[in-house]
């Protein structure tokens, strides 16, 4: 049959905050961690929990819970690290979403989505990309590029250099250097 299209599909991981059930495109999940040693970093916004060590490299981890306005809670056994790439300035930066668990990955087509309401939302729209729905229950899409703002990638590209060897100091640091 000529002429019929398939409708495209995405892949979403689904991840819980609460009672909540949030979504980030596969595309930008690079791997899903169990909770392991997050170094906290003096004078860091309280969103940001710290960093881990990936294979060497320095990954911020963001609690989203704190990030979106929801209580902190004590870390449960399906606490996890969803490590995710997020555009910054045309570079594909690495950060972990701290979430309460990780629940299923799965498609959604374009018209299964649905713009996210103008109001009553506890997050800011600009961070949901639309509202799909899925065994009667509704699930926030996140745009992954927009829910990291600016400030926040900038706090955290920061963190590399101000992360450096002991002794060596970056005067556009925000972090202070003992002595300093």
């Amino acid at each position: 049959m000529a002429g019929i299209q398939m409708e495209e599909k995405k892949t979403y991981l689904t991840f819980t905050l609460g009672e909540e059930t949030f979504a980030f495109p596969v595309a930008h999940v690079r791997e899903v961690l169990d909770l392991t040693d997050v170094t906290k970093v003096p004078r860091t916004p309280d969103f940001l929990r710290g960093v881990i060590n990936l294979r060497g490299s320095v990954v911020p981890v963001v609690d989203m819970r704190i990030k979106f306005g929801f209580p902190s809670i004590q870390d449960g056994l399906d606490t996890c690290i969803i490590v995710v790439e997020v555009d910054y300035y045309g570079e594909r930066t690495q950060i972990g979403a701290l979430a309460d668990s990780v629940q299923e990955v799965f498609d959604l087509s374009a018209s299964e989505i649905e713009p996210p309401p103008a109001f009553g939302m506890r997050l800011h729209a600009g961070y949901i990309k639309g509202m799909g729905k899925r065994d009667d229950r509704f699930i926030i899409i996140l745009d992954t590029d927009k829910v990291f703002s600016e400030d926040e990638l900038l706090v955290v590209s920061g963190m590399g250099d101000s992360l450096m060897t002991e002794g060596e100091e970056d005067e556009d640091s925000p972090f202070e250097t003992a002595g300093a």
